[in-house]
């Protein structure tokens, strides 16, 4: 059994930040496309490098109003000049503060996207490759970014506390009241199932196999400090962290 690696968004100004830092392993740092800023980021990797959490940079389509969650059509190279400029922002200002860029996790529907559209998955790896060969990508086990990432890029794949699962292990539509799971209680059962047995009990109750190597909670979700300390508690006791 693998000990587990819990990440978190965060630079998306929720307010959690500096509550969330002292749960996780690795955070995902908006690049200031969706939410976020210059200051904000460099604030982020501070709380970050005092918690000893491995940086990453979390890009998205330039769409701050929807939060970066509306899918935009982008002729290609715009899409690749915009995601490499988001990496290199963080990366530049990680390196300024003392610290190493460790990871690349799209955001929203860049990151929905990535998972089914080869060409968004591929400008994505472009920018990867203009900013740092040696980054890990963060994304779902079935995606499109995964399989065609191989060979030129370690990926590390995700699993959701806090969001339920479709039977194809695609997530619950946020527009359906199933989508989000808050009760810290509940999440902690959801994932030591995932952990534990590597299987998902879906919406529909049904038991599917997952395969991860890092956990997510979402930095905006209400009770992500609630959840995470819950998570944080729960699997110490059990000595998987």
């Amino acid at each position: 059994m693998n000990k587990v690696i819990l990440n978190a968004d965060v630079g998306e100004e929720a307010g959690f930040d500096a509550e969330i830092m002292q749960y996780i392993s690795w955070c995902n740092i908006a690049c200031g496309s969706h939410a976020g800023s210059a200051e904000v980021i460099q604030k982020t990797i501070a709380l970050a490098m005092q918690h000893n959490v491995k940086i990453g940079a979390h890009p998205s389509y330039p769409d701050r109003e929807n939060f970066g969650r509306t899918r935009i059509e982008m002729p290609y190279g715009d899409l690749v000049k915009t995601i490499t400029e988001q990496i290199q922002l963080v990366k530049s200002l990680t390196e300024k503060a003392g610290g190493k860029l460790h990871h690349v996790k799209p955001h929203g529907a860049l990151y929905n996207e990535a998972v089914k559209n080869e060409s968004v998955a591929l400008a994505i790896i472009e920018a990867i490759k203009n900013v740092d060969k040696s980054l890990y990508i963060i994304t779902l086990k079935n995606a499109k970014l995964s399989y065609l990432s191989r060979g030129d890029f370690e990926v590390k794949h995700e699993a959701f506390a806090d969001r339920n699962y479709n039977d194809d292990l695609t997530l619950v539509s946020r527009k359906e009241k199933e989508a989000l799971l808050t009760d810290p209680k509940e999440i902690f059962g959801h994932v030591k199932r995932m952990v534990v047995e590597g299987k998902v009990k879906t919406k529909n109750r049904v038991e599917v196999p997952i395969f991860f190597d890092t956990i997510c909670v979402h930095g905006d979700n209400p009770k992500s400090v609630q959840i995470l300390k819950y998570l944080y508690k729960e699997f110490s006791i059990l000595n998987l962290l």
